[in-house]
């Protein structure tokens, strides 16, 4: 018998963690005790003909007998009653030594194939990388190029992000800001202080006095000396004027030499 000609041969060479078989007829008896035959029947596609139950069936023989047999052999590996059951084949050595293959897992009467580590970090690394690659490929399509005012977006294509864009601009208030914010401004007053200790203002130079005084001394002895010299220039300028001034009468011995009463204020 040919398969190509069945059609069987597309089924063989597919992938089996794509498939999954089912028998609506044992569903609603399916149960612990009668797994393994529902697991055995012909039409499922996980199942192995030229394993070691097959052999223990034909011969109605209990399935403690695979212990002491070496080939390929399937075995209840867990069982979560009513729901779940695992059957684990594997390729038996020796009584003691058993070598797993794949295990198959049955869910409301759904067989399906465990997948392996190798298939599983496959299927999550294609899956992330498709996801990355549409992400970048939408990006792209909103981005503009002008030679004047370089890169920019434009969302108007997508009507979605247009309308959210506009009702969040109308949505947000202005918000007024500030000079400078708390943390600008000591860490601002921090700096300025370490300058000032790296880098400290001079001190103002004190003058020499030769005299050895006090400076504050020696500026009012200058005042009060050039005071004292003010008024004896003013009282010479004075007694210059009275001496022009001419006087009342006739001077004689018996004239009056006594200076009229507005010099006298003068003085």
């Amino acid at each position: 018998m040919n398969p190509g000609r069945l059609g069987l041969a597309p089924l063989l060479q597919e992938n089996p963690l794509w498939i999954s078989w089912h028998d609506s007829n044992w569903i609603p008896v399916l149960n612990p005790g009668n797994v393994m035959d529902y697991f055995s029947e012909k039409s499922n596609p996980f199942y192995d003909r030229t394993c070691n139950n097959e052999i223990v069936r034909m011969q109605r023989q209990s399935l403690e007998l695979l212990n002491n047999m070496t080939g390929v052999e399937y075995i209840p590996l867990h069982v979560q009653d009513p729901i779940l059951y695992v059957i684990r084949k594997q390729h038996r050595h020796s009584p003691t030594e058993a070598t797993p293959m794949a295990d198959y897992y049955i869910i409301a009467g759904t067989v399906y194939q465990a997948p392996d580590l190798a298939s599983v970090f496959n299927s999550r690394i294609l899956s992330t990388v498709h996801h990355l690659q549409t992400a970048f490929d939408e990006a792209s399509s909103y981005s503009r190029y002008h030679p004047s005012k370089g890169y920019s977006w434009d969302f108007s294509s997508n009507k979605a992000i247009a309308e959210k864009t506009k009702t969040q601009t109308k949505k947000e208030a202005p918000v007024k800001e500030e000079p400078s914010s708390i943390f600008q401004r000591q860490r601002v007053d921090m700096l300025l202080g370490d300058l000032l200790r790296k880098f400290p203002l001079p001190l103002p130079q004190m003058t020499n006095n030769p005299t050895g005084g006090n400076p504050s001394d020696t500026a009012n002895a200058s005042n009060n000396h050039g005071g004292a010299a003010g008024d004896s220039d003013h009282v010479g300028a004075d007694a210059t004027l009275i001496k022009q001034e001419p006087t009342e009468g006739g001077v004689g011995r018996g004239g009056n030499n006594d200076v009229p009463p507005e010099k006298k204020m003068k003085l």
